[in-house]
């Protein structure tokens, strides 16, 4: 009925996209499901994927795209450049926030115990995502597409730390030493996840690759997209050296004001057109590092990731996430295979990270029952995994791409995880104290700190 590519249209689209994402976020946090989810299944409900018909004339979506057979209230072109670039500053946006709230100094005080646990969640995962992803050749998969086997299990590879977080607060053992293992572990999984994740990517561009010259060739190659990875670190690094200083000399200079956010936003989305264009890693963790590098201005870190997080679960997030389910997610004519092989990878991922975590969790001297919580308190998916399956089905990656069908996978997983780690924490938990890892049993600690998980930013 109404074109949405306007100025004044697509502005229709933000407040269809809006109202529904929060209107369901909200049931879901009622639900005690994280709202990112919601997200999702507001823009499947306002998109084509569940009433949309590709092959007639009587399917409906509210948002719909140009020239489909079906009846839309707004309709998008096939490109539409700007609800694109919506979701790619929410994307970046919400790696920058995750960077900002990494903590380095926890991180090396966690010690060998928290790195052998997030190696162990993303090794086994990501091997049973590629073993899982072989048998199936027909749904373009299998040995003749090892690129996208390596992108299933690299999907999988993913923790939620704010689901984790939020748990472990709940249940009053955030403070015990197991807890803050747990949640050490899971930032490391994801920081091991996007460096993992970057170099795939890349080696998957080069494969791609076709009658390039000079730099570009240069890249193109698998070696040559190795040594740019790390000559990106090594710049990220140099660089964020430098900033670090600037910002240490802002903050000082002029403490708490809105020059310094903006700064922030800018080292933020230099750092990813850098990672991208220049160096060819994912501009999301271009964007990350930006974040970690801000991290280590402590004052300056928490009043930006402050100012960021309002605007970016105010407008850009919930754009990203309602976008997966606009454009990535349909049922209209889904191959069961995708529907089977979204189930098996959902339990290969779950399991994965509770063999793997647990073992490592009993290695260290955790009785059995500790050890099952060091691995459901692991296997949480979130809002990363989301970012991971919206890179790897990316066009940019050519031939070996992710087809977007694989999106529903994902979704499932995080479902699925969502519900189940908090009812088996509580479970673990309540049957018995908390144990320091040596078989000692500690009193519980009561969390009194006001401060909420970075992901309950959403919820406000």
């Amino acid at each position: 009925m109404f074109d949405g590519h306007t100025a004044l249209g697509f502005c229709m689209v933000l407040a269809i996209i809006l109202f529904a994402t929060k209107v369901i976020g909200l049931i879901f946090r009622r639900l005690g499901l994280p709202q990112v989810l919601g997200y999702i299944i507001a823009g499947i409900l306002i998109g084509p994927a569940i009433f949309g018909d590709p092959l007639g004339e009587h399917g409906f979506a509210l948002i719909g795209v140009q020239g489909k057979p079906y009846w839309c209230f707004l309709y998008l072109p096939d490109d539409s450049t700007v609800l694109s670039v919506f979701s790619k500053i929410g994307v970046l946006l919400l790696m920058f926030s995750t960077g900002l709230e990494t903590n380095l100094k926890e991180l090396k005080s966690t010690g060998l115990t928290a790195v052998l646990i997030a190696l162990a969640g993303v090794f086994l995962p990501l091997v049973l995502g590629i073993l899982i992803s072989l048998p199936f050749g027909n749904i373009g998969l299998g040995t003749a597409n090892m690129y996208r086997c390596v992108f299933i299990g690299t999907i999988l590879t993913a923790t939620s730390v704010a689901i984790t977080v939020s748990v472990l607060k709940e249940l009053g053992k955030i403070n015990t030493k197991l807890g803050t293992t747990i949640v050490s572990a899971a930032i490391i999984d994801d920081v091991i996840g996007i460096v993992l994740l970057s170099v795939v990517t890349g080696i998957a561009k080069a494969g791609a690759g076709e009658d390039l010259t000079g730099f570009a060739w240069f890249k193109a190659q698998w070696w040559g997209t190795v040594i740019m990875i790390i000559a990106f670190f090594a710049v990220a690094v140099l660089a964020g050296w430098g900033f670090s200083k600037l910002f240490k000399w802002l903050d000082k200079r002029w403490p708490n004001t809105h020059r310094i956010p903006v700064f922030s936003l800018a080292v933020c989305f230099l750092y990813s057109w850098v990672a991208e264009e220049v160096f060819g890693v994912a501009d999301i963790t271009g964007a990350f590092f930006a974040g970690v590098v801000l991290s280590t201005v402590h004052r300056a870190s928490a009043y930006t990731d402050k100012k960021v997080e309002v605007n970016t679960y105010a407008i850009f997030a919930p754009v990203f996430f309602a976008n997966i389910g606009i454009s990535s997610i349909t049922f209209v004519g889904l191959n069961p295979s995708i529907l089977l092989f979204a189930v098996l990878a959902v339990f290969m991922g779950l399991i994965g990270k509770i063999v793997g975590c647990g073992a490592v969790c009993k290695a260290f001297k955790y009785n059995l029952r500790e050890s099952a919580i060091g691995g459901v308190g692991m296997m949480a998916r979130g809002e990363v995994a989301l970012i991971v399956t919206a890179t790897v089905t990316s066009t940019a990656l050519g031939p070996n791409a992710l087809p977007p069908e694989f999106m529903i996978m994902t979704v499932l997983l995080i479902l699925v995880s969502s519900i189940l780690t908090p009812i088996l924490l509580k479970v673990l938990y309540g049957r018995e104290k908390p144990s320091a890892g040596d078989g000692t049993a500690v009193e519980p600690v009561t969390e009194t700190v006001a401060e909420e998980p970075a992901q309950e930013g959403a919820n406000q």
